[in-house]
């Protein structure tokens, strides 16, 4: 008999970060607040995305944007440290996900580290939700996603988008209309980019 527990065990969770780095961190919100304040927000970010992954029953791989970092706060056990390859964020999400598939995981999501608003138990609908659906969606006000997770290799889902846009979601659920594949759409949330998005989260500086 097939457990919950392997059931969850053959999900894997992509989470794609920068090392926190002064003057390298959210660059659009430090041109209002400053490089001190805006790195003291990622680091907030960061503490928020491991704290709610941290009771997730599933693989968790932290693909950095640039080197693997070995000691820091990721260094934990369930969580596997790998670097991102690609030329364009399309690319580097597309091989992370044909990584997992290829290790043979068959449910893969992947989320930033951008929403403050994302909770545990989100996660956990989203890993339900490809058990029905192929693919599943977390959108954002801005038009763009928090989350996105699929039951197969999809490497459509990764093209032809304008990446950092307000058309991501819209183009991505288009992606998956025109292949016939079934989604899930989760609750819309906030990220942080803008320093407009600091109120809308709740976020003190």
């Amino acid at each position: 008999m097939i457990t919950d527990f392997n059931k969850e065990m053959r999900t894997a969770l992509i989470i794609f970060v920068r090392h926190p780095e002064l003057g390298k961190v959210k660059t659009r919100l430090a041109k209002v607040i400053g490089d001190n304040k805006a790195l003291y927000v990622y680091n907030l970010l960061l503490d928020h995305t491991r704290q709610i992954t941290i009771p997730l029953n599933c693989r968790k791989f932290i693909y950095y944007t640039d080197q693997v970092i070995e000691h820091d706060i990721w260094t934990l056990p369930g969580y596997t440290k790998r670097q991102q390859f690609g030329e364009d964020l399309g690319a580097r999400m597309s091989n992370a996900f044909k990584e997992l598939f290829d290790q043979g995981f068959e449910r893969v999501m992947i989320i930033g580290s951008d929403c403050y608003q994302l909770q545990t138990d989100i996660l956990e609908k989203a890993i339900a939700a490809l058990t029905g659906n192929d693919i599943v969606i977390g959108p954002t006000f801005d038009g763009g996603y928090y989350l996105l997770g699929a039951n197969r290799y999809v490497p459509e889902l990764f093209t032809d988008k304008a990446w950092s846009t307000d058309q991501v979601t819209n183009q991505t659920i288009a992606t998956v209309n025109r292949l016939e594949l079934t989604y899930n759409l989760l609750l819309k949330l906030h990220d942080v980019d803008e320093a407009a998005d600091l109120n809308l989260n709740g976020i003190q500086i």
